[in-house]
């Protein structure tokens, strides 16, 4: 005796959800993390929620081709596509770190078609730091 068993579906109430609804922004803030190693670029709305983000490494990049101005070109060309299809036409840009991808990702905004509005540098830099190992005795 064969028993059927009823294929659960993701239907929700007979009905089908088509598409997620997406948030209309016309400004925001981008986020480039430039890091020795990778580059990340976060956009986000004015409240800081994340509208979309891209990384060398999630653009395709591995090993050291990661760190290189051509992989942050393309992360922030990535990054910067979904913004513009959500509707921003105007952002701030927050730079931190030391990375080789800085100027490389703020050339692809600008060539984005984004109005930059402020562009700063939040690289963190300690103000006399912490304090040395002590000096060797030989």
């Amino acid at each position: 005796m064969v028993k059927l068993i009823p294929r659960l579906s993701s239907r929700r109430n007979g009905r089908i959800r088509l598409r997620k609804n997406t948030r209309k922004i016309s400004q925001g803030v981008i986020h480039i993390q430039a890091s020795l190693q990778n580059t990340i670029v976060t956009v986000t709305d004015v409240r800081g929620r994340v509208v979309s983000w891209a990384s060398a490494g999630s653009a395709g990049f591995k090993g050291t081709t990661r760190r290189t101005p051509f992989a942050a070109q393309t992360a922030a060309t990535n990054a910067i596509r979904t913004a513009i299809n959500h509707g921003m036409r105007e952002a701030d840009v927050l730079i931190k770190g030391p990375g080789l991808g800085r100027d490389a990702a703020l050339r692809a905004i600008r060539r984005s078609g984004i109005r930059l509005e402020l562009i700063l540098d939040v690289t963190p830099m300690p103000h006399n730091g912490c304090r040395p190992p002590k000096k060797r005795r030989v």
